[in-house]
Formats: C-alpha cells, structure tokens, sequence
C-alpha cells in the first residue's frame, strides 16, 4: 500500500481569497513552491506545514493528511 501526503492549502487558500504568492510571501516560500503543495508534487518539512497551518488558523492535520493507495 503506498502512502502520500495530500492537503488542502488550494481550497483553504482560495476560500479566503489569497493569491500563490501572498502565501509564499507570508510562509517564506516561493510560489512555485506553493504551486507543488497544491499539486501534491511536494511535501513540506514539518516547519513550513506548522507555517502554513497557522496561516490559515487551523491544524497541521486539517491541512496535511495522508491518503493510502492500492
């Protein structure tokens, strides 16, 4: 069973209406770095999750959870 990391920072992000680049901005990234989350291209060290997660007032597991695939 393989397992990866998905989230949700896109619908967080684009509920509150923040652009790709306020996030980087506000988490100390670059937008090409919130593009990879959001495609699940990149999982992030557990610093920036905590970053992100309090960006958005919510949990790291909220934000972050793990899927299992056959």
């Amino acid at each position: 069973m393989k397992e990866t990391v998905s989230n949700l920072v896109y619908e967080f992000r684009t509920k509150i209406g923040v652009t790709q680049e306020e996030l980087a901005e506000k988490v100390g990234v670059t937008r090409q770095t919130i593009i990879a989350i959001e495609k699940g291209n990149y999982t992030p060290s557990v610093f920036l999750a905590l970053k992100i997660a309090e960006f958005f007032k919510t949990s790291v597991k909220k934000a972050f959870y793990i899927t299992y695939e056959k």
